[in-house]
């Protein structure tokens, strides 16, 4: 756990995003923002699990999951399931066109 938060630590210092799944790693993530609070702007948590406490983690830095699934597998099931609607959220902001690029111009009369 000790190494996993140096690595957080080191992913916001390189402006890297950090794709935070279970338990485990939100409590890693929350000893990570008591030394420096600004690894939470990298962090994105992809989801809540069910094992106690985890909620009061998430609670604890104002984090919202992506997703709520009840996983206690701990094999980043929740980082697999999370990573395609982060993928679509970065495809839609760099890939999709406006109104305007598609020449739709009802709107701009």
């Amino acid at each position: 756990m000790c190494m996993t938060i140096g690595g957080m630590l080191r992913a916001a210092e390189l402006g890297k995003i950090i794709l935070v799944d279970g338990f485990i790693m939100t409590n890693c993530i929350l000893a990570a923002s008591k030394l420096y609070p600004q690894v939470l702007d990298y962090a994105i948590f992809g989801h809540c699990g069910d094992e106690n406490g985890h909620r009061r983690a998430l609670d604890l830095m104002n984090a919202k999951p992506l997703v709520s699934l009840g996983f206690r597998l701990g094999e980043g099931t929740g980082a697999i399931c999370a990573y395609p609607i982060l993928e679509s959220a970065v495809r839609m902001i760099t890939e999709m066109d406006s109104f305007k690029g598609a020449s739709i111009t009802k709107y701009f009369d």
